[in-house]
């Protein structure tokens, strides 16, 4: 009986299986119905059974699922996910030249802003140019490890002669085992090879002292004190930057006084970097400003226009465009702030009046427009929301709005504004370079204004003004295709370029402008003065080149006479020709002028002012072309060719230059035949490659930033400093460093050739000639501190006549004081002395008897008369060079010869109970209890200075400037 409330099962018989008892697993063709649940075994837990969901379900969506499955159905396909991009990057807004924020700006009117960060690591333009900073080694490194090398020969030498000697005398019958010196069974046992080689080195260890391994510690000393002689000069001081001169690096001091070639950048370097409108030109007519002849509404014209009515609108339409064709932003200040210019947000120098305006631009060239419109009457009020206003001559506001901004770049070489006026016209102010807006106003126009410009350009910085009234029709166009492009993300570049093309054409030409950038202080007499000193100097600029070579002629880099060999894509321009044919031509003609006229009286690398007739250009694209030819078999001509040229010139120019290029330049020069020294000084960023690249890299602390200084080995406040940093403080570096090393050489071998001459006579047994404190002592104490206050503190010549003289700087030129024949000098005189000093005391100990009580001194008394005429030889060789005597080089020479008496007397007066053998007890007293001893020691000292004593006498001078040189030179080179 079946209850309702119950579940019902059914079995049938088939394949299909529903619930199993225990036991039923073999019957698979029937099925068990149970009433209810299936009844569950008191021994298992009661699990009740779980059946599938009989709903049906037909959406495909629910409200949890719909969102993120229907975004998924949508963007599995590619193409409706690019429409999503392309949908996305329509509807925002582009970034443009225009959203750029250059370094240095400033915030103003809001809070706070967003930005994107671009052009970050990698990719800034310092990175870019950037190349790996090469190890810099100077000079003075290379010849102290040539001489080294010959030291070391000499010292293995020594030892070599020294053991084949030995067993030379001890082959003889009786000298190898006197009676009274045994040989050990041991001794007899060892292996002949095995003692000789012991002995090589037994004679290596006497012999060592040889090489002045405490040079190394004193020049350290000598580099890194006297770097700070440079950071102390107050003339290096700039009152108003309130800063001095900076060393990086005390390796190159020496590498200062030994400069061949300067290469120089223009703007900022030789140029203040500081701009001032100097005149202009308004339909053919000039002015300048406060002249005493004509004057014309605030105005000084030159040439009497006919009408001055329509001269007056020109006038005032010429200033309009002064005053709005920029990107110039006032600069608000405070109640008590001073107000300066800015560029790049690098503040001017120059506080201005607090009646006038700062102005913040990203180029010097567009303040002083600015300032010379107010100079005239016309002043910019600055741009607030699209509304450009500005104070006329009736002191009138005039307001304009910004419609568009045709951003400055280097391809068009100009810059472009749109503006609409309180009546509704629309105009289009345009300036930039003479090239760029002459074919693009009317030819008629060009006439009137291409003469002045001309003649400006020679000394100052151009700019042409035009101007075009646009018409509704015309704005429509243009505004239309300047938005369009500006949008668009393929070849955004190329689109802003042709509708920039297309707008700035049919202009109308209103006058042009002069600018002038001024030279730094003293830059003339600075340029001329390393001219003089023998320097080649090379300004490598991105200027264009009638503005580089101007600044050239008004630094006296080239002369009037000077006849100028130029090679810029202008001159290669030929018809019959290819470039490259056109390029080699032009540089053997070059070198046959300039070169082979004088090889018969001049070398590449002479001093001689037979070559200071000739001044070189060249530009970066032929630059380019001659570094990477299409064949690279024809670049090592044009490098040989464009050297030999180079070197035969009194100056170069380098213009229109890459950074990377700036430092190709000083690295072909810097590799050349010769190996000449290079400097590079720079003031900006794109200067940093080549002071990198140089021997030695100067940074002016100017107004482009700090990178420069950063990088550089030396830095400058401004450069009329690097006349007293190459000609006084290089060149006295170089003579400290060049006497201290080949002091330590004459000294040291002074020391050891005694050493070596004794053995002779003591049967090559290795009996050291001084005492253990005497060969420690004497490079620590007894000789170290008279030479290292000599390298820091002597001046031969003094500064005043170093920088009058500048010619000077040549006498020291080509590594004059370490070249060979000084060395040799030196070594040849510390051979005279040692052999004097060491003969000279063996005659003495030619009598037997030298002490009152006749009793003979010993072989440490030999060698301590000999160690004495050393220590107060090579001291009193030092005080005979000193030309610049103080307080200080009085007290380390006569302290030194005190200090070594005193602990002489000190060492053998004690007997010291911590030594097992004390060989100097009362030797130094009984020595000088010694009349001989005492004659001796004087005479030696005497004889030994005679040679030099004679040389300063009875040497003749040789040269204009060779006077000056051997009279206060230690030695002849």
């Amino acid at each position: 009986m079946l209850h309702r409330s119950a579940s019902v099962c059914f079995l049938f018989r088939g394949p299909g299986l529903c619930s199993f008892t225990p036991g039923d697993e073999k019957r698979v063709d029937s099925r068990t119905i149970y009433v209810g649940h299936r009844p569950c075994p008191d021994t298992e837990a009661f699990i009740p059974s779980k059946f599938c969901d009989n709903r049906i379900v037909s959406s495909k969506y629910t409200v949890w699922n719909f969102l993120p499955k229907n975004l998924f159905e949508q963007f599995r396909r590619i193409a409706n996910f690019y429409f999503l991009i392309i949908f996305l990057v329509q509807v925002s807004e582009s970034l443009g030249p225009e959203n750029l924020l250059l370094k240095g700006a400033t915030l103003k009117n809001t809070k706070k802003i967003y930005g994107v960060a671009v052009y970050t690591g990698m990719e800034t333009k310092m990175a870019l140019n950037y190349q790996g900073k090469s190890q810099k080694r100077s000079a003075v490194e290379k010849s102290i490890n040539a001489f080294l090398l010959v030291y070391l020969c000499i010292l293995i030498s020594k030892a070599v002669v020294c053991t084949t000697l030995k067993y030379v005398w001890q082959s003889k019958e009786g000298q190898d085992e006197p009676w009274y010196n045994q040989k050990t069974q041991k001794e007899k046992d060892t292996n002949m090879y095995l003692k000789m080689f012991t002995d090589f080195l037994s004679f290596m260890v006497l012999f060592n002292f040889i090489i002045p391994v405490s040079m190394y510690v004193t020049v350290e000393m000598q580099k890194f004190l006297g770097s700070f002689f440079i950071t102390w000069d107050k003339d290096f001081f700039d009152p108003e930057i309130q800063e001095g001169a900076l060393v990086n690096t005390s390796d190159l001091n020496e590498e200062l006084g030994q400069v061949e070639y300067v290469f120089t950048d223009k703007t900022g370097t030789l140029t203040q970097n500081n701009m001032e409108f100097i005149e202009c030109c308004i339909d053919g007519f000039q002015y300048k400003h406060r002249d005493t002849r004509c004057e014309l509404d605030g105005f000084t014209v030159t040439d009497e226009p006919v009408n001055k009515l329509q001269q007056k609108e020109k006038e005032e339409l010429f200033l309009r465009a002064l005053c709005l064709c920029h990107t110039v932003q006032v600069k608000e200040a405070g109640s008590e702030e001073v107000l300066t210019d800015q560029v790049d947000g690098i503040d001017g120098m120059q506080p201005q009046p607090e009646e006038e305006r700062g102005f913040i631009a990203s180029s010097p060239d567009e303040i002083a427009l600015v300032r010379g419109a107010m100079e005239y009457g016309f002043t910019f009020l600055g741009l607030e929301s699209k509304s450009m206003k500005i104070k006329n001559r009736e002191n009138n506001i005039e307001e304009y709005k910004l419609l568009h901004v045709l951003n400055f770049d280097p391809v068009r070489r100009r810059m472009s504004v749109i503006v609409q006026t309180k009546s509704g016209e629309t105009l289009l102010f345009c300036k930039g370079a003479d090239s760029s807006i002459f074919p693009r106003v009317k030819p008629e126009e060009v006439d009137r204004i291409r003469m002045h410009v001309e003649r400006n350009a020679t000394g100052y910085r151009t700019l042409c003004v035009a101007y075009k009234q646009l018409s509704a029709e015309e704005y429509a166009v243009a505004d239309t295709g300047l938005r369009e492009a500006r949008l668009t993300l393929q070849d955004r570049e190329q689109k802003l370029m042709a509708m920039y093309n297309q707008v700035e054409t049919g202009m109308s030409l209103i006058g042009a402008t002069a600018v002038e950038d001024r030279l730094q202080e003293e830059a003339a007499e600075t340029m001329e003065a390393l001219q003089g000193a023998g320097m080649k100097v090379w300004v490598l600029t991105g200027d264009k080149m009638e503005t580089a070579k101007s600044t050239c002629y008004a630094c006296r880099l080239f002369q009037r006479g000077t006849e100028l060999l130029e090679l810029t894509v202008r001159t290669l321009e030929d018809g019959r020709l290819k470039r490259e044919e056109k390029l080699l031509e032009l540089l053997r003609d070059y070198h046959r002028r300039a070169v082979k006229r004088c090889m018969s009286f001049l070398s590449c690398r002479s001093w001689s002012t037979a070559n200071q007739d000739y001044g070189f250009i060249i530009d970066g694209a032929t630059l380019s072309l001659m570094m990477n030819p299409p064949r690279e078999a024809d670049a090592s001509q044009y490098r040989s060719l464009f050297l030999q040229i180079c070197q035969n010139c009194t100056a170069v120019l380098c213009c229109r230059m890459a950074p990377l290029q700036k430092a190709q330049i000083v690295k072909m020069v810097k590799n050349s035949k010769g190996s000449p020294i290079t400097l590079s000084i720079g003031d900006g960023a794109n200067d940093v490659s080549m002071i990198l690249e140089a021997h030695v890299g100067i940074g002016i602390k100017g107004k482009e930033g700090r990178q420069a200084v950063r990088n550089s080995d030396y830095a400058i406040p401004k450069l009329k400093h690097l006349k007293k940093l190459l000609l006084a403080h290089g060149h006295l570096y170089y003579v400290r460093i060049a006497h201290l090393v080949q002091y330590f050489f004459y000294k040291n071998l002074c020391f050891i050739l005694p050493q070596f001459l004794y053995q002779f006579f003591c049967g090559y047994s290795q009996q050291p000639l001084y005492d253990a404190a005497y060969l420690t002592m004497y490079n620590i104490c007894f000789t170290s501190m008279p030479i290292l206050a000599y390298s820091l503190l002597e001046q031969h010549i003094s500064m005043e006549i170093l920088l009058d003289n500048a010619a000077l700087y040549r006498e020291i030129a080509n590594n004059a004081m370490l070249r060979w024949r000084p060395f040799l000098y030196w070594t040849v005189l510390g051979i005279f002395q040692g052999l004097l000093f060491f003969f000279g005391v063996r005659f003495l100990f030619s009598n037997p008897a030298l002490q009152d009580n006749g009793q003979v001194f010993g072989n440490w008394s030999y060698g301590t008369i000999v160690f004495t005429v050393l220590v107060f030889t090579v001291t009193l060789k030092l005080a005979l060079d000193t030309r610049h005597w103080t307080w200080i080089n009085h007290f380390v020479i006569w302290g030194s010869l005190a200090f070594y008496v005193f602990f002489s007397f000190f060492w053998g007066g004690i007997i010291w109970p911590f030594l097992k053998q004390q060989r100097l007890y009362f030797v130094f007293a009984n020595m000088l209890s010694s009349v001989s001893a005492w004659l001796v020691i004087i005479i030696l000292i005497l004889l030994s200075l005679l040679p030099e004593i004679l040389l300063v006498v009875l040497r003749k001078p040789r040269g204009p400037h060779s006077r000056q040189v051997y009279l206060f030179l230690p030695f002849p080179f």
